[in-house]
């Protein structure tokens, strides 16, 4: 940890104070300006924190990349798994330490680790952790270079997440049933669910041909549907290597059972037109002509190659005590 700025007084007590950033996206979906003050007010009380606001694409980035230069303590992430995947860049393979608090529509990260879906309670709950030096060395995915906390997808879901980002200003007032509208509408009109869309290579000369969509998971649930976590592969974890989900057939009766399964818990079973990988520590995606893809939920474009791999003690993390 960089040396900190010295003890402050807080509720509980004289605390030794950390150095934090506050990174705040004020256009994710959850933030407001009460809850903003509400957090900034309850980190305060027991360290020194610097309030920083977002607002363009990649603005996450630069402001964690200068506090972790900085010997910031922690940059604490404000806003959606969009603004955690920039701040996750910013600060990954330093010694700065990564936070989160909910501030968007589904918070998928923030919820697997175990934070409350509620950005006051969540920093209550941040004090705490941060009193207890509940810090871990965690792994991380990386595409093309690119960090990613959750998941990278190629080919459907990304289709999913352009669609989405056209109506980028509904997202705050409707983001699960435009994410609902957006799949129906590429599953029916958008995506070429006859012709395969690229190729994977695994290590030992492993190939998988024919691939229609991937979802590359560092994480899981891979969502949540409201309160209902979309579970894929339960014991994906972030110190045990990435899992792999690859669909070989996108026929709607497949699509619809694997959602079901999905929905129940317990994981995905392997079916023909499945493929499950766990423990992947890289592999490429491949194609003659090019490919959407997305990493964290952030739409990058077309693409027809793709080199993803797993850091072992990327970054550390906070982490809830209870």
């Amino acid at each position: 940890m960089a040396q900190a700025p010295g003890p402050v007084p807080g509720r509980t007590g004289t605390v030794f104070a950390l150095r934090l950033l506050l990174v705040v996206n004020s256009f994710a979906s959850s933030v407001t300006p009460r809850n903003t003050v509400a957090v900034h007010e309850r980190l305060s009380r027991h360290h020194d924190v610097q309030v920083v606001e977002t607002n363009r694409r990649g603005h996450a980035t630069r402001f964690a990349e200068d506090a972790a230069r900085r010997g910031i303590d922690v940059v604490v992430s404000f806003g959606g798994d969009g603004t955690l995947n920039e701040v996750t860049a910013g600060i990954a393979t330093t010694g700065t330490a990564l936070a989160v608090l909910p501030g968007g529509s589904t918070n998928v990260f923030a919820r697997t680790i175990g934070i409350p879906n509620e950005a006051e309670r969540a920093a209550d709950q941040l004090v705490v952790a941060l009193q207890r030096d509940s810090i871990s060395q965690v792994g991380l995915g990386r595409t093309n270079g690119r960090f990613f906390a959750l998941h990278t997808g190629i080919g459907f879901d990304a289709a999913v997440v352009r669609r989405v980002e056209e109506r980028a200003a509904l997202k705050r007032y409707a983001g699960h049933p435009l994410f609902v509208m957006a799949t129906l509408r590429t599953a029916m009109l958008d995506y070429d669910r006859k012709r395969p869309h690229f190729d994977l290579d695994f290590p030992g000369s492993d190939r998988l041909t024919g691939a229609f969509f991937s979802i590359v998971m560092n994480t899981n649930p891979y969502t949540f549907l409201g309160n209902q976590p979309f579970d894929l592969v339960p014991g994906t974890m972030m110190n045990e290597g990435l899992s792999v989900v690859t669909f070989r057939d996108l026929s709607v009766p497949h699509v619809v059972s694997t959602i079901v399964s999905a929905l129940r818990g317990g994981g995905i079973p392997v079916k023909p037109w499945l493929d499950i990988r766990t423990g992947i520590s890289r592999l490429t995606a491949t194609a003659e002509r090019a490919f959407p893809h997305q990493i964290d939920g952030d739409y990058l474009g077309e693409i027809r190659e793709i080199a993803i791999d797993w850091v072992p003690g990327a970054i550390r993390l906070v982490l809830p005590t209870d």
